[in-house]
């Protein structure tokens, strides 16, 4: 299942570099070579967390990536939220939950086995959503690490859109949902480290962390689409599988914020693809 996205695109926003992210795409490239010859283990189980309406094709890109510099490659899976029960951030968690106790395991307690996630855009707030403790008598997520890309945590510019999708209702900047989340992120027991790339006009490069926290950002190639080209940009799953593989990561901190947050964007339709 694919959908038309009408949205605002900086294209060609090659001309900053991050100090704190110097990496280019050919530097990137090469190190994701020299991993996959010489694959590792992960800590820990690694789930891939999807967008909004995104099929799995995003997520399983990532995850196929993840997986060739493992050498256990059942470390890795995978969710989306197409169902009719993930229509809200509570049925996402709850689904998430599930699937990952389907792949890794159940626990006796009241948390799942201890994970590391990489959330794409909507999948990193699943991610914080279903880490929370619950007054239900349901099961947390257990994680250790939250990599989240491109994901609203300060709400998403295209969610201010007319919608009856309760899910991008809660992503807009303003939402009781998003205050919740950011209000507890101080007793999150996990460590966060987000990244985004530059122009993307669906979530907003300042809205890419969450308050007191500051995402590593790589400028977009040009002709491509800032937000859903991130989801695969080489040099973001490069530091990625750096870390999971317990190596020196590509970024340094601390993460410099972007020398100018907005620029005037080009009006253009993006091709059918995932989204949010």
């Amino acid at each position: 299942m694919t959908r038309i996205l009408a949205c605002l695109c900086l294209v060609g926003c090659a001309s900053q570099t991050n100090p704190s992210f110097p990496v280019t795409t050919a530097q990137a490239k090469t190190a994701m070579r020299q991993m996959r010859e010489d694959p590792r283990p992960f800590d820990r189980p690694v789930i891939v967390t999807a967008g909004l309406l995104d099929p799995g094709f995003d997520v399983q890109r990532i995850a196929h990536s993840l997986r060739r510099v493992s050498t256990d490659k059942d470390m890795v899976a995978s969710v989306t939220f197409m169902s009719l029960t993930t229509d809200s951030f509570d049925g996402c968690r709850d689904y998430l939950i599930e699937r990952v106790e389907q792949e890794f395991g159940t626990t006796q307690t009241d948390e799942t086995i201890e994970v590391d996630v990489v959330g794409f855009s909507m999948g990193g707030l699943v991610a914080r959503y279903a880490s929370r403790p619950r007054s239900d008598g349901g099961k947390r997520l257990a994680i250790r690490r939250l990599f989240t890309i491109s994901t609203p945590h300060c709400g998403a510019r295209m969610a201010q859109l007319p919608t009856f999708d309760q899910r991008t209702i809660d992503m807009r900047a303003d939402s009781e949902f998003l205050a919740m989340l950011n209000e507890g992120l101080a007793d999150a027991n996990y460590e966060l480290l987000c990244y985004t790339r530059l122009g993307d006009w669906i979530v907003g490069v300042e809205n890419a962390a969450p308050p007191g926290h500051t995402a590593w950002w790589v400028p977009s190639p040009p002709m491509s689409f800032a937000h859903l080209g991130a989801a695969t940009d080489t040099r973001i799953l490069a530091d990625i599988a750096r870390r999971l593989r317990g190596e020196t990561p590509l970024t340094t901190e601390p993460p410099v914020p972007p020398s100018e947050l907005t620029t005037k964007p080009r009006i253009e339709s993006a091709p059918q693809a995932s989204g949010t």
